[in-house]
């Protein structure tokens, strides 16, 4: 994985005495059309919050702000990194410094993640929302025992490659994920689920069979 680092410097304070510098740092990710922004401090308090469309971003001044470049079609918070994925077409040469500077204005004015009173702290879906199927009391032990490993083994190395997975139901041995961020239209997200996700959950959860993209 690639890194770079921008470094920035900034006079704050009301006589400007001193400088404060910020360095943001970002990587590469899978999927070539998506980069990973790390400011070196939170994004998220907890959770995740993915801006799919404009519309989705007008939640958020600073994914509003990204969405305003008219190069960008996927916004994504993590807990400690900001994931933007670029428009076809689009030249992350031109693109990148302008994601930058609207990261760095938006981190050293320390201005609000989400605009007031939208449904900016609604974050990870509840356990029981946007489920893609309708799940049964018999299979809650098993339903756990996947949660569990999503969230200990599977998002953790989602979130390395700037993006996250959400569950969205179990029934029938068949468990339906959301891929987020960069792993949203990856070319390599549909081989992520089929043979690494898959394969961890068969092998914990023997009554898992296949695990398909929702």
């Amino acid at each position: 994985m690639n890194t770079g680092i921008f470094a920035a410097s900034l006079a704050v304070g009301p006589s400007a005495s001193y400088i404060a510098a910020m360095f943001i740092e970002t990587e590469t990710t899978p999927n070539p059309s998506s980069l990973k922004f790390l400011p070196g401090e939170a994004v998220m308090g907890q959770g995740t919050r993915e801006f799919a469309t404009p519309e989705a971003a007008e939640a958020s001044p600073l994914a509003q702000a990204i969405f305003d470049t008219g190069e960008v079609t996927n916004v994504f918070f993590g807990s400690d990194f900001v994931t933007v994925t670029a428009a076809p077409g689009s030249s992350w040469t031109d693109l990148k410094p302008q994601v930058l500077s609207i990261l760095l204005d938006h981190f050293v004015s320390q201005a609000p993640l989400f605009a007031p009173g939208s449904a900016g702290g609604i974050s990870v879906p509840a356990e029981d929302a946007d489920l893609m199927v309708e799940e049964r009391a018999e299979d809650a032990d098993i339903v756990a025992q996947i949660n569990e490993l999503l969230e200990t083994r599977v998002r953790p190395a989602v979130a390395g490659d700037g993006g996250d997975i959400q569950y969205r139901g179990y029934r029938d041995g068949v468990v339906y994920l959301q891929m987020q961020g960069a792993c949203s239209g990856c070319p390599s997200s549909s081989a992520t689920l089929k043979h690494g996700i898959e394969g961890l959950l068969k092998h914990y959860v023997p009554e898992v069979v296949e695990v398909r993209a929702a």
